[in-house]
């Protein structure tokens, strides 16, 4: 019962979602990066503090370049998208400021969620008609699941690195027995030439 009570506690002790703050400086980017699994819904939601005659931008790219989400001159909202591959995706918000104007710092505040967390559980009690704890439960079930999708992708990480490192080790390994039987024939070789020369001077019998 105690096992239980401690896994349940643990998974209520998940945060919903990620926030953070920060300052941007006038005419300055700040990107943020996270590797995300394939076929993740991303939700994000954001605002900036005001500064007359300044414009925030914001852009969410994968590794390779391809945009995702982009908005110029915001103030606040939100953005989502579908993650195509596993892979790190960035998003940047950039400031402008005139060229005769001074600029001034803004704050922005960012929440992200991805997975389960993008879920609406309200509207998914009210539709199945479920009771409140039916409806957390279920919510549990599927942040319990997603945890263990999370720990199966890196055991699976982990096996591809381990394999990658194995066959790394072996090729080194390899690498030097061919080095030192190079160098012990090369050595070898000098010997028997510099034995052939002093004979040939006659410098030893």
């Amino acid at each position: 019962m105690n096992r239980w009570f401690s896994l349940i506690s643990i998974l209520l002790c998940v945060s919903y979602g990620s926030c953070i703050m920060w300052t941007l400086q006038p005419n300055t980017q700040k990107c943020l990066r996270e590797e995300l699994q394939q076929n993740v819904p991303v939700i994000g939601e954001f605002e900036v503090s005001e500064a007359p005659g300044q414009t925030i931008d914001y852009v969410v790219t994968d590794s390779k370049g391809h945009i995702l989400a982009k908005r110029q001159d915001v103030s606040k909202g939100k953005f989502s998208f579908n993650t195509e591959s596993y892979d790190t995706y960035e998003i940047c918000f950039v400031s402008h400021v005139p060229p005769n104007q001074r600029g001034i710092s803004q704050e922005v505040s960012l929440i992200t969620k991805h997975g389960v967390e993008t879920k609406n559980y309200d509207t998914y009690g009210e539709a199945a008609q479920l009771k409140p704890i039916e409806k957390e439960l279920k919510r549990l079930e599927d942040l319990s699941s997603a945890i263990v999708q999370d720990f199966a992708f890196m055991r699976k990480r982990e096996e591809e690195m381990r394999d990658t490192n194995e066959s790394t080790n072996s090729r080194v390994l390899y690498f030097s027995i061919l080095s030192m039987l190079c160098l012990l024939g090369l050595a070898t070789w000098q010997v028997l030439y510099l034995r052939r020369y002093f004979k040939a001077k006659k410098l030893i019998e």
